[in-house]
């Protein structure tokens, strides 16, 4: 099991609380991610919203991709995964700018694929936001074109939302044949995108059987397109991580005692031009991203029992979020991650 985190561009994950004692700042950021390499996490993923979906869109939040060049100039280990929007991109710069990070990181850098579906933000920063299947149809245009200048000496392409001529694109990434594309997706329409053109499938929160038949659907329909199996399955999950049950049940009152928020300015845009598989209450959005479902709630050892039950149907990668971060991501380390070594350890004895 590798160890992710989200890095914390947003001022926190949590819609109901106010002050989370984690800015959303470049220095605050830097400051995460090297703790995260002492600390012994495996990846960092930086969201891409241009507006702040957790604290309001009237809230501070970072630019994902300028913020991952600059975090890949001071980081020596960890893998730095951005989110993509193919609506807000033009597929060849960005190829370009991808292969420059990867070089800045010396092949580090990874892509989160997100086909988008916040209507408001769209219409503030000029995305292209159309109907669901056609945000798919354009990401696998995108995809295509920024494979075709990453691995083709010259490119050109003539699709329905790109045209490229005689492209040239050097250097290439260090990664070859391209930096690692991760991408999620509920629908139909979105699962056939990222089993057709995608190397790794990320997952909101959801239950250990939850997850596992998803990854099972996304391995058969792997297998039958005859492409090598993905890489990687990741999941998203939030930590409550206490020493006791009282405290365990104190902290999640806290958490998700729903308030009016601006932070659920996102909610109706959310579930309603997504094409989710389980129903999204207003208690899961109360946490960024489904966090609550994998239910990494608990003491040391109920959180690292639940990882092996996940590492066991499949997920190899957590993305985690914590509040207030560095505290509870250096908890994390300190407590969890080694009794998972050691359950691992006594499976396979």
């Amino acid at each position: 099991m590798k160890f992710g985190f989200w890095l914390p561009i947003f001022g926190g994950w949590l819609r109901n609380v106010e002050k989370e004692q984690m800015p959303p700042t470049f220095e605050y950021a830097k400051k995460v991610i090297k703790a995260g390499e002492r600390l012994g996490f495996d990846a960092t993923l930086i969201a891409e919203l241009y507006l702040n979906d957790i604290k309001g869109p009237e809230s501070d939040s970072l630019e994902a991709w300028s913020t991952a060049a600059a975090l890949a100039a001071v980081t020596d280990k960890i893998e730095i995964m951005a989110a993509v929007r193919p609506a807000f991109h033009n597929p060849a710069v960005t190829a370009k700018m991808a292969a420059n990070i990867d070089h800045i990181s010396n092949g580090r850098f990874t892509l989160n694929v997100v086909s988008a579906w916040w209507e408001e933000e769209a219409k503030q920063y000029g995305g292209n936001f159309t109907e669901h299947d056609e945000r798919y149809e354009r990401t696998a245009e995108f995809l295509h074109v920024m494979k075709g200048l990453w691995t083709e000496e010259v490119f050109s392409y003539e699709g329905k939302y790109y045209t490229i001529e005689n492209a040239r694109m050097h250097p290439k990434p260090v990664q070859r044949p391209n930096p690692v594309l991760y991408a999620g997706g509920e629908s139909k329409r979105g699962k056939e995108t990222i089993v057709e053109s995608c190397d790794a499938y990320v997952m909101h929160g959801g239950t250990v059987e939850e997850v596992q038949t998803k990854i099972d659907d996304m391995k058969k329909l792997r297998l039958d397109t005859g492409k090598e199996p993905f890489r990687s399955f990741g999941l998203a999950a939030y930590v409550v991580c206490r020493d006791t049950e009282e405290e365990v049940q104190e902290e999640l009152a806290r958490i998700t005692t729903i308030r009016e928020s601006s932070g659920y300015a996102g909610y109706k845009d959310f579930t309603g031009n997504s094409e989710l598989e389980q129903q999204v209450k207003l208690y899961d959005y109360s946490v960024s991203n489904r966090g609550l479902r994998p239910n990494l709630i608990g003491t040391p050892e109920q959180i690292a029992e639940r990882i092996i039950e996940f590492e066991q149907v499949g997920v190899d990668l957590l993305l985690l979020q914590f509040s207030p971060q560095l505290e509870e991501m250096e908890r994390f380390s300190r407590e969890v991650m080694p009794l998972v070594e050691r359950k691992r350890q006594l499976i396979t004895q």
